[in-house]
């Protein structure tokens, strides 16, 4: 682990310069330790990386700077050491409150940690809390499912992800579905749930802001809202994708292959030029999934009326049925539409 954070301390001043901004520190409103186990960081480690950070960047005093952790992994002691770093954000992978829903999903965590790990964190005084959920499993009932969200909302927590279930190959979910040991994955329970879902979202004063995420009023994830609105960012570590308005690039997935690299001085990555269609598409696909949708004007502006005129021939049979809603300028999906989100976007892609 030292080996990594040192390799992502230095990958931090290698690319400085990669949101280009007039600005010698550039400002970071969002900072997000994820994609993997990030809990497992020490305190020290941790205080490093904000350390790097802070020599090539301007930090916002407001920032949102959050950590994903696995319920196990948060103790009060660790708690009570990330309290003492930056983070003020913690998004806990709960996944199921039910153990026989963990199990399927092999997490090392039992349902009474997961319940814990929320309570522990907000007596250690983190306020921010968010939590991720999993609909659609095998075995999951309606109400089983209905008896997950009214955990969840009798918790402190202000924000909400939650996800259908994806079987990925070579895992041992896969396995045990292809033994019939355990049910397949049905596309109409996963419909059925992600209704009960954003109704008793709404009873609870949750927003459904984006397809997947529902917060209480004033906690939208700030550094997600960004990707959604084509904001520029840089992710630094295996597999971090970034982002600056023409390239997407990503670095390689191996940790060891990473770390050899960085320490030669050179950057593990690939880099993609966006086309104008890429951008297109990336817009429609990520703006129809948010509360805020895509607006027509933008679509003018940034791709040209020959895009213009063609999201509204592709996209009419959708406004017709009354999928997309229209508010001036701006076509969102209704809650019909957003069980068909992929598919609306998709008709509209220029290829």
């Amino acid at each position: 682990m030292d080996d990594l954070v040192a390799a992502l301390i230095k990958e931090i001043g290698l690319r400085k310069d990669y949101l280009k901004t007039t600005d010698t520190k550039p400002l970071l409103e969002t900072i997000y330790f994820g994609g993997g186990t990030p809990s497992l960081l020490s305190k020290e480690q941790l205080l490093r990386i904000f350390e790097a950070i802070n020599t090539h960047y301007r930090v916002a005093p407001n920032a949102e700077i959050t950590l994903e952790a696995n319920p196990d992994d948060l103790t009060k002691e660790k708690l009570a050491e990330l309290k003492q770093t930056p983070v003020n954000r913690l998004s806990i992978g709960v996944q199921s409150f039910f153990e026989s829903d963990l199990q399927i999903m092999n997490r090392a965590h039992t349902a009474e940690m997961a319940k814990q790990s929320v309570l522990d964190a907000a007596e250690a005084g983190f306020d921010n809390l968010t939590i991720d959920l999993i609909y659609g499993m095998p075995e999951m009932s309606d109400e089983r499912w209905k008896q997950n969200l009214d955990i969840a909302f009798s918790l402190p927590v202000n924000h909400l992800s939650c996800y259908s279930l994806t079987v990925e190959k070579k895992t041992a979910l896969e396995k045990m579905i292809r033994d019939g040991k355990v049910k397949p994955t049905d596309d109409d329970v996963s419909a059925g749930h992600f209704k009960i879902l954003m109704t008793e979202s709404a009873k609870h004063g949750f927003e459904h802001y984006e397809i997947s995420n529902f917060a209480k009023p004033g906690y939208y994830s700030r550094h997600n809202s960004s990707y959604w609105k084509d904001v520029p960012y840089i992710g630094i570590g295996p597999s971090a994708h970034s982002y600056n308005g023409i390239t997407r690039q990503w670095n390689i997935a191996s940790n060891a292959a990473y770390v050899i690299a960085i320490n030669k001085n050179e950057i593990p990555a690939e880099e993609e030029l966006l086309t104008k269609e890429n951008r297109y598409n990336e817009y429609l696909m990520t703006g129809l999934r948010t509360k805020w949708g895509v607006d027509l004007n933008y679509i003018r502006e940034h791709f040209g009326e020959t895009f213009e005129s063609d999201f509204l021939v592709q996209l009419n049979p959708y406004i017709e049925s009354g999928d997309l809603v229209i508010h001036k300028s701006t076509y969102s999906l209704s809650e019909n539409g957003k069980l068909i989100a992929d598919r609306i976007a998709s008709k509209a892609f220029m290829v």
